[in-house]
């Protein structure tokens, strides 16, 4: 039997690591034998992402605490069986029990064996597949791994675990989902994680190319090919030679096109557009659309044989109405986002972040960017309630309304102008003498409810004091 996983068996008794030992060699299974002394001595070694330690007899002073917290010192995700008996395991603290998988007498069974791998074989995928996972408020840290794929949901996880599963494959990959849900993202990935990482990685839009230019994106063209072909031009094959060609919105291409492009799938090779020179080409083809395929080739308008040669491997990116739960760290990657491009920084009330859970995102990711950064401009350096959302955004009561209603029915002047500045005529009206009759009441409102004083009176009006004084001057207010 073949292991994914390597054993590191430790145990001061040299008889018991010599009988297992030949027991695991018998099972062909990867393991190595060491006692404790050794074990602690070797401080720089790390085990691998393959290892899972059997704690054996120890005689050595030293607390199974202590060995413990060395283990999760080495490798915070490394699962651990402990070799009967062991009766101190009872008393460690829930964090570290939980790396304990299970107990194993040394003569067990090859099938007790093979189950026990098998669940540390789980325990191993699932803490590395949510290692990078970030809390609410630091998405960088899983920036590393997968850039741009914020989200700690299971609809996210399972994304990640297939890029994990076929970045290292050179298949064709399809990605699909609904429009804003971050196909382009998914393919970086898979190009970043793949072995072509320090090859190109070209994008095609083929929804945004007209056409009967699309070959020539594609293919290239040679000087003279059509009108216009001044020069000879590589296309985006070449372009991506020994990388990555993401063609995106693949459910666009037209049929004539689609048949060309199988073609180059099948025989690895192109001629420009004009040319008759035999272009060799290694590519790895990943594609993505927003569109049925399967009811595109029931309809006609999609080659099967186009689809499966495409679909070796499909990756469905769920919609945001189906990971609320990521909301609120993408708002908080977002809002990082528009702060570093120079916007206020913001921040959502728990309210507003139970009303965006509940709003359906047609644009899916790419609408709740745009909210985030439109809240910035609006609300810079803010909390942003219910209230302060578009009206389309909220769906849940506003949990202080008397806040606003406070605000809102003010008796002075300002407050009235402000919510209501002017009742536009039927017959029309100048706007420049508006806005300079608004202006000259509004100084002239701050100035005596200041008892004249130019400084405080441009704090309420929320401008500098040079800019007050400059105005005072054009409308010839003067202090009382």
């Amino acid at each position: 039997m073949s292991s994914p996983l390597h054993i590191i068996y430790i145990d001061d008794d040299a008889n018991h690591r010599a009988h297992l030992s030949a027991r695991l060699d018998f099972a062909e299974i990867s393991h190595s034998t060491t006692d404790y002394m050794a074990w602690l001595q070797d401080g720089v070694k790390q085990p691998s992402d393959r290892s899972v330690i059997w704690l054996g007899d120890c005689q050595l002073p030293i607390s199974v605490e202590k060995l413990m917290q060395q283990l999760e010192q080495r490798d915070e995700q490394l699962p651990v069986i402990a070799i009967t008996p062991w009766p101190e395991l009872d008393q460690l603290s829930d964090k570290l029990q939980q790396k304990i998988i299970g107990r194993l007498n040394p003569d067990a069974t090859l099938t007790a064996l093979t189950v026990m791998l098998h669940r540390a074989l789980i325990y191993r995928q699932l803490q590395l597949q949510y290692a990078g996972q970030p809390d609410l408020f630091s998405p960088k840290s899983v920036a590393s791994q997968f850039e741009g794929m914020v989200g700690h949901s299971e609809a996210m996880a399972r994304v990640r675990k297939m890029i994990s599963q076929v970045a290292g494959r050179d298949v064709n990959v399809l990605i699909t989902g609904e429009s804003g849900t971050g196909k382009e993202i998914v393919a970086n990935n898979l190009h970043r994680a793949s072995k072509r990482a320090n090859g190109p990685f070209v994008p095609v839009n083929c929804g945004a190319i007209p056409a009967d230019l699309l070959e020539s994106e594609l293919f290239g063209h040679e000087k003279g090919a059509f009108t216009g072909a001044i020069n000879s031009r590589a296309g985006r094959f070449e372009l991506a030679n020994g990388g990555t060609l993401f063609l995106d919105e693949i459910g666009d291409m037209p049929l004539p096109m689609q048949v060309k492009l199988l073609r180059v799938l099948q025989e690895r090779c192109f001629e420009r557009v004009g040319g008759s020179v035999t272009i060799d080409c290694d590519v790895r083809i990943i594609a993505a659309t927003h569109k049925n395929l399967e009811q595109m080739i029931v309809e006609g308008s999609f080659r099967e044989d186009l689809y499966y040669r495409l679909n070796v491997f499909p990756i469905d990116m769920p919609p945001l109405r189906a990971r609320i739960e990521d909301i609120p760290p993408l708002v908080e990657e977002f809002s990082r986002r528009v702060t570093e491009d120079g916007f206020g920084r913001i921040r959502l009330h728990p309210a507003a972040i139970r009303s965006l859970q509940q709003h359906d995102w047609a644009g899916n990711i790419r609408e709740l960017a745009n909210l985030v950064e439109r809240l910035a401009i609006l609300y810079p350096d803010a909390v942003v309630g219910v209230s302060e959302l578009p009206s389309k955004f909220r769906h849940v009561a506003e949990p202080d309304p008397d806040l606003y209603v406070e605000a809102t029915t003010e008796s002075d002047a300002t407050a009235t102008v402000t919510q209501h500045p002017f009742e536009l005529p039927a017959s029309g009206t100048d706007l420049k003498q508006q806005i300079e009759t608004l202006e000259k009441s509004l100084i002239s409102q701050a100035l005596d409810q200041t008892g004249g004083v130019v400084a405080r009176a441009a704090d309420r009006l929320q401008i500098r004091r040079t800019t007050l004084v400059e105005k005072m001057r054009k409308y010839g207010i003067q202090r009382k």
